[in-house]
């Protein structure tokens, strides 16, 4: 399930940066080169607006399904399946020996 939200966030994704290539800034911008036929049949106009939902709309989308997405996620994957804390992996572990003195050197004296 959590593969099905990750294509369809990228592929809404890749559809919402095509939408804000073509839009037009107060000129230029590719819509100038690609958008020629449908400014004449549908007008400037109706052609932002569609852009401007269309924009908002995917943006949505994404927001959506990348909340929604987190639900599917399983909670023992992401921390290998140990159940044990920190507290008791330390208690498991052996104590370190005590350190001995090198062979040949003497402890240093007291004073009385």
């Amino acid at each position: 399930m959590l593969l099905l939200f990750g294509i369809v966030i990228i592929l809404a994704c890749v559809l919402l940066g095509f939408f804000v290539l073509i839009q037009n800034p107060k000129g230029g911008g590719l819509s100038g080169t690609f958008g020629g036929f449908g400014n004449q049949v549908m007008g400037v106009r109706q052609t932002t607006d569609v852009l401007e939902k269309g924009t908002w709309v995917l943006a949505a989308i994404i927001a959506v399904l990348c909340l929604t997405s987190s639900f599917f996620v399983d909670k023992n994957a992401a921390t290998g399946n140990q159940t044990k804390t920190i507290m008791e992996q330390n208690a498991s572990r052996p104590l370190p020996a005590p350190a001995t003195p090198l062979p040949g050197t003497q402890p240093a004296p007291t004073k009385k």
